[in-house]
């Protein structure tokens, strides 16, 4: 199933193969964590860094890293049951989860991230979905999703995940084509770092059974939709450059 967005200096238009569109929700949570000191700010701070992100297997570790706290926060929201643990020398009643997440990731550039929580998650089933920005020229491209390869989703928890969250289009197309897996029971919108414009755009279109979690926003977006200061291109800086068509 194949999705388009198409932007043209800041315009943009959305061309769904789903002919039933999503209600907006304003009760959507948003996580921020740089309004809390902790650790993940360190991380951030190396990844927007011109010098540090240079490297690029401190660059992938540090999405990776950025994953695993949000892992372990989002691990607190979830179901639990108690259960008898054996040890060698007695029995420990402890709360476990009832259900591993999904853990659904947008390509490429997602995939450090993906890993991270897979470190935590880590019986978890697996979601992939293809999006990449397809150039017309040097301003217009379309946002291009052809793939998915994913379980049911039906009644799971999924956690969808992309590092930049510009637009805010490609996580809600993102979600329609998992649509196609099933209904969740929650989805957790995981990104390092979002637009003003994207985090609002996902609230208007995702349903009421989302939360969404971000490193930081950041106030402006270029005509090419990206995120100022933000960090430039995360799949770039993770994988090497590409060729675009």
């Amino acid at each position: 199933m194949v999705k388009k967005r198409k932007e043209t200096k800041g315009f943009i238009k959305i061309i769904s193969l789903f002919c039933n569109k999503i209600k907006p929700s304003v009760m959507i949570t948003v996580h921020n964590f740089s309004k809390t000191n902790s650790i993940y700010n360190n991380f951030l701070a190396q990844l927007r860094d011109l010098k540090v992100q240079k490297d690029r297997m401190r660059f992938r570790r540090n999405l990776e890293r950025l994953g695993e706290i949000t892992a372990y926060e989002i691990s607190k929201t979830l179901d639990y049951k108690t259960s008898d643990i054996y040890s060698p020398l007695g029995v420990a009643q402890m709360n476990i989860l009832e259900q591993q997440p999904i853990i659904a990731t947008i390509l490429r550039a997602g995939l450090p991230l993906h890993q991270g929580f897979l470190n935590y998650f880590d019986n978890s089933d697996n979601c992939f979905i293809s999006a990449y920005r397809k150039h017309t020229n040097n301003e217009d491209f379309d946002v291009e999703i052809e793939y998915l390869s994913s379980p049911s989703v039906d009644g799971k928890t999924v956690i969808l995940t992309d590092p930049m969250i510009a637009s805010g289009a490609s996580m809600v197309l993102a979600y329609k084509a998992l649509l196609s897996k099933g209904k969740p029971k929650h989805v957790h919108v995981v990104g390092v770092i979002s637009s003003l414009e994207g985090i609002n755009y996902v609230k208007r279109h995702m349903p009421a059974n989302t939360t969404i979690w971000v490193g930081a926003i950041d106030e402006e977006m270029t005509a090419q939709s990206y995120i100022v200061p933000g960090l430039g291109d995360a799949g770039d800086l993770a994988f090497g450059e590409k060729m675009d068509y």
